[in-house]
C-alpha cells in the first residue's frame, strides 16, 4: 500500500551550491508548509482496498515533488528518471528513499493518476493561503486569454480518414486477444495510407478524383467494424477486456462517421463546415478550433487567466469551444468572489473583454474601477477612472503578457503534452501550480 510520506526525513539531504539548487531548497520548504496538498492527492493515489503488504513504491509526497520537478525542467519521464538517479539535488528535493530510483513507467503511471480536479483544488488551496498571508492582493487584477495547443499535427481530411482506418483495423486485428473472437476482415491500412500520401502531394484537380477512392475504402472499413461489433456482442464472453474493446471500437467508429461527414461536405460538396462541428484529431477529439482576431488558426483550448500585482495567477479557466472574451468577463470576476470571498477593487482587461454591459455589471458588483486597455467608446467616467488612472491601469495590464509568456516558455503551457481531455487539463493546471510556487520561492529567497 502506498504511503503518504516518509515520517522521518533524512538528515543527509544534500543540495548543490548553485542558484537553481537554492531555489529548489526554498521550494521544498514551501511544500512542507502545505501538508493539506498531500491529503488532496491521497484520494487519487491511495487505494484503501489494497493490502498493506509488498513494496511501498513512491510515496504521495514523492509523486507531488516529481510532478513539480518535471514541470520546472520540462523534460520527458525518461529524462526525469535519469536525473533522479544521477542528481543528489533532485533526489534531495523529491525525498526519494536511498537506493530507490523510479523508472519512467512508474513515474508516468503515478503522476498521471492525479486528476485535473485535484490540481484545481491544490491551486485554490495555495492561492487562498497566499491571500491570507497578504502575498497575493486583490487591489488590482488583470485578465487576458490565450490558447494552449493540443499535441496534434495540423489537421487534414485525408490524414484523419487514414488515421480512422488504421485505428479501426488495428482493433479488428487484435479482437482475438481482447475478446477471444477472431474477426475476418480485409486489411485496408496500406491502400489507405498510400491514397492519403497521394492526396497530400496532389494538385487540386487530382484530389477531387482521389478523395472518392479513399472514402470508398473508409466505408468498407466501417462495414467491417459494424460486422465485427455484432459478432463480438453475439459470441464473446462478457469480460472487462471485451467491454473495453467494444467501447473503444464504437468510439472510433463514431468519430470515423463524423470525419466522413465533414469530408464529404467540405471536399465533395464544397460546403463550409462550422468550427464547432469539426473534428481535427482522432486521437484528441476534444480539441477546439480557435481563431483569435486575424491571427493563424490554432488547435487546442482557450484559457482565461487573471494575475495580481506580483504576477501570481489567481484564476485559470479552461474553456470549451471558442467563446468571446466579452462573455467570460463576469465568470472570471465572480470566480474571484467565490474563491476568495470578495471582489477585486480594480479590474483591468484586454480590449476583447470590453463592452458597456460588462462595465455596468462590474460596477454593479461593487468593483470600483472596470478598465479595458482599449476604450471602444466607453467613457472614463463610466469605467470609474480619470485619464491618468486609466493610463496607469492600462500599463499595469501589459504585465499579464509577460506572465503568460513565462507560463508558456518556462512551464510548457504553450502545448499540453498529456493525452486526452483530462490529461490536457491536468497538464495546464500543473503548469500554473508550478509557476506560482516557483514565483513564491523566488520572492522569498530574494
Amino acid at each position: 500500500m502506498r504511503e503518504t510520506r516518509v515520517a522521518q526525513i533524512s538528515i543527509f539531504e544534500n543540495y548543490a551550491k548553485h542558484e537553481f539548487a537554492e531555489r529548489l531548497f526554498y521550494l521544498s520548504s514551501l511544500l512542507d508548509q502545505w501538508p493539506d496538498i498531500l491529503t488532496l492527492i491521497e484520494k487519487d493515489l491511495i487505494n484503501l482496498s489494497t493490502k498493506s503488504v509488498g513494496r511501498k513504491g513512491l510515496t504521495v509526497e514523492n509523486v507531488l515533488r516529481c510532478l513539480v520537478l518535471k514541470q520546472m525542467l520540462q523534460i520527458s519521464y525518461q529524462q526525469l528518471s535519469f536525473h533522479l538517479a544521477d542528481s543528489m539535488t533532485y533526489r534531495a528535493f523529491t525525498r526519494l528513499a536511498p537506493e530507490f530510483t523510479p523508472g519512467k513507467s512508474a513515474l508516468q503511471n503515478t503522476i498521471r493518476k492525479i486528476t485535473p480536479q485535484t490540481l484545481e483544488k491544490i491551486h485554490l488551496l495555495v492561492t487562498q493561503c497566499l491571500l491570507r498571508q497578504r502575498v497575493i492582493s486583490l487591489e488590482q487584477i488583470r485578465i487576458d486569454s490565450t490558447v494552449v495547443k493540443s499535441h496534434i499535427a495540423p489537421p487534414l481530411d485525408s490524414q484523419l480518414l487514414e488515421d480512422s482506418v488504421r485505428l479501426i483495423s488495428r482493433y479488428l486485428a487484435k479482437s482475438r486477444d481482447c475478446t477471444s473472437i477472431r474477426i475476418r476482415f480485409s486489411d485496408k491500412r496500406k491502400p489507405a495510407k498510400s491514397l492519403a500520401f497521394r492526396i497530400f502531394n496532389a494538385k487540386k484537380s487530382e484530389k477531387e478524383t482521389l478523395y472518392p477512392e479513399l472514402l470508398k475504402l473508409v466505408r468498407v472499413v466501417l462495414k467491417q467494424a459494424n460486422r465485427g461489433l455484432e459478432k463480438v456482442l453475439r459470441e464473446a464472453p462478457k469480460t472487462t477486456m471485451t467491454e473495453q474493446w467494444l467501447t473503444d471500437v464504437k468510439h472510433y467508429r463514431d468519430l470515423m462517421l463524423n470525419v466522413v461527414d465533414q469530408t464529404v461536405r467540405r471536399v465533395i460538396h464544397h460546403e463550409k463546415v462550422p468550427a464547432t462541428e469539426k473534428i481535427v484529431s482522432i486521437f484528441e477529439p476534444h480539441t477546439d478550433v480557435i481563431v483569435k482576431g486575424f491571427r493563424d488558426i490554432q488547435y487546442g483550448h482557450k484559457i482565461n487567466l487573471a494575475s495580481d500585482q506580483r504576477g501570481f495567477i489567481t484564476y485559470l479557466g479552461i474553456e470549451t469551444g471558442n467563446p468571446a472574451d466579452s462573455e467570460r468577463f463576469l465568470p472570471v470576476v465572480k470566480a474571484h468572489e467565490e474563491q476568495f470571498g470578495c471582489f477585486p477593487k480594480a479590474v483591468v482587461c484586454d480590449g476583447g473583454y470590453a463592452s458597456k454591459a460588462n462595465v455596468e455589471a462590474g460596477r454593479g458588483l461593487g468593483i470600483k474601477r472596470v478598465v479595458f486597455h482599449k476604450r471602444v467608446g466607453i467613457s472614463y467616467q463610466s469605467m470609474g477612472v480619470k485619464r491618468k488612472t486609466f493610463e496607469r491601469l492600462r500599463n499595469f495590464r501589459a504585465g499579464i503578457e509577460g506572465n503568460i509568456s513565462e507560463l508558456k516558455r518556462v512551464y510548457g503551457a504553450s502545448k499540453a503534452m498529456w493525452k486526452k481531455n483530462d490529461g490536457f487539463q491536468a497538464f495546464v493546471w500543473s503548469s500554473v501550480i508550478c509557476y506560482n510556487l516557483v514565483r513564491l520561492s523566488r520572492m522569498q529567497s530574494g
